[in-house]
């Protein structure tokens, strides 16, 4: 099944995407810190608890840790967590969204962590990746954009020259 959807809203998607990150340059302000597990709490808005299960289940665990164990979190990783927080409070479940991750890592082997390095769109239950200009669902890989006046283009150039073909078009 296809699912026709608008390339305005992709493309609005994708440019506040990048608007916003072209704002953390790697090396200053946030994106150079790492943040203690009390910070990303405030940040975002979890709780302590939510922080360790995801850690602990590999939802989205820290890149960092101190000489004592304590969890250090980098700016992707926030990227991650409020990728996470924002499809489980759209309504997708955290067993959903590992399966998701497990499965964009194995269609997209370039992609090492999918919550920060790829746009996610929540509809349901389903988690859609925007992705190098197209569109798929996330577990099974199927496209869910096509483009209609190129669609149309490909009938024209198929059906050729036949008349009769053209005239039922």
């Amino acid at each position: 099944m296809v699912r026709v959807v608008s390339r305005f809203f992709i493309g609005f998607v994708i440019e506040f995407v990048i608007a916003i990150s072209s704002r953390f340059v790697a090396g200053s302000g946030a994106a150079a810190r790492l943040f203690r597990t009390g910070q990303v709490v405030r940040i975002l808005g979890v709780s302590r608890r939510q922080l360790q299960y995801w850690a602990g289940t590999d939802l989205v665990a820290p890149s960092a840790r101190t000489q004592g164990g304590h969890h250090r979190y980098t700016f992707e990783d926030l990227v991650a967590l409020r990728a996470a927080k924002q499809l489980i409070d759209a309504g997708v479940s955290v067993q959903r969204i590992r399966h998701s991750i497990g499965s964009l890592r194995r269609l997209l082997p370039e992609v090492q962590k999918p919550l920060s390095e790829l746009v996610l769109v929540a509809t349901g239950d389903l988690v859609l990746v925007l992705h190098q200009g197209s569109a798929f669902e996330a577990v099974s890989g199927q496209e869910w954009i096509f483009e209609v006046s190129r669609f149309q283009r490909e009938i024209e150039q198929r059906l050729g020259n036949d008349a009769e073909a053209r005239a039922d078009f």
